[in-house]
């Protein structure tokens, strides 16, 4: 089994700390790649909460005594204090998993704001992949423990709680795959918004027609694909302009442009100005505050 994990104390240790609102205090991730089976059993459960996520293959779930249930990828494991747990990961299931344990004054109100089922202890969440990497961010954050710490973990635990819940909310009657596509999707253009991309192709490499998929991906984010392509390069090249003195043509390249005269039509169609002008105007409000000090 191939594990990375991390712990504020020592391990299997049950932390219950009041003096804050939400303190993560150990997170995992799980691989069984050689053992053919693994296992963890507590009759009383934890003290503390406990958020477990499948994000391959499948993990066999006993809840309060039951039969067996198969979890499969996608769906999230929330543990109550007292609740108990007994779950087994076989090799022939191929499971990866990630989790973490928290405590605070005020989880229970975290968890009812971001309208966490209470009834059921299994939901189905979605595999985008932000779920992965906030999960590796908290255990990261706990090998380290760099300065505010546990601020940054408390963060992520309510990023990972905002993403259920936006999913939740968003999927309404889509179905659970085209909801994951277009997650998929989106993470897919935030990582490659500098290349060359053509929705056709892109649909046609994961078994979707072109028009399927575009209209799916615009009824759930309310863009098409490529407007939303287009305005991850404009924002970047936003930031470029802000941050740096690099001349249009470069920043036009950057952001996925070889095209200078294109890539200033289509920043002013989005922001009201071309480059140059949003460039001049960032440089008088700079001139404006020196002044003003």
């Amino acid at each position: 089994m191939y594990t990375n994990t991390a712990y504020l104390g020592k391990k299997d240790e049950d932390i219950i700390d009041q003096s804050k609102s939400l303190i993560v205090t150990a997170a995992g991730y799980y691989k069984v790649c050689v053992s053919p089976m693994i296992h963890t059993e507590r009759p009383e459960g934890r003290k503390d909460y406990q958020l477990y996520y499948v994000a391959a293959g499948k993990v066999h779930l006993y809840l309060h005594g039951t039969e067996e249930r198969i979890i499969e990828k996608g769906n999230m494991i929330l543990f109550y204090p007292g609740e108990p747990q007994k779950y087994f990961l076989y090799l022939e299931d191929k499971p990866e998993t990630y989790w973490c344990h928290f405590t605070g004054k005020d989880v229970e109100k975290i968890l009812l704001h971001y309208e966490m089922p209470r009834e059921q202890s299994v939901f189905y969440v979605g595999t985008s992949p932000d779920y992965q990497w906030v999960f590796r961010q908290m255990i990261q954050e706990l090998q380290l423990q760099r300065t505010n710490f546990e601020d940054m973990l408390s963060l992520n635990l309510q990023h990972i709680l905002l993403i259920i819940n936006r999913f939740i909310h968003e999927k309404v009657d889509f179905r659970r795959t085209m909801f994951d596509e277009v997650e998929k999707a989106k993470h897919y253009f935030n990582e490659h918004y500098r290349e060359p991309i053509v929705v056709e192709e892109y649909a046609k490499k994961y078994g979707m027609t072109a028009n399927w998929f575009s209209q799916n991906f615009r009824r759930i984010t309310k863009v098409t694909p490529m407007q939303y392509i287009i305005s991850l390069r404009i924002n970047h090249a936003v930031d470029l302009i802000d941050t740096t003195e690099y001349p249009i043509g470069q920043i036009a390249a950057a952001v996925g442009y070889e095209n200078t005269m294109y890539f200033s039509r289509l920043f002013k169609k989005h922001t009201g100005m071309t480059p140059t002008e949003y460039k001049k105007r960032d440089k008088t409000k700079e001139k404006e505050n020196k002044k003003q000090s």
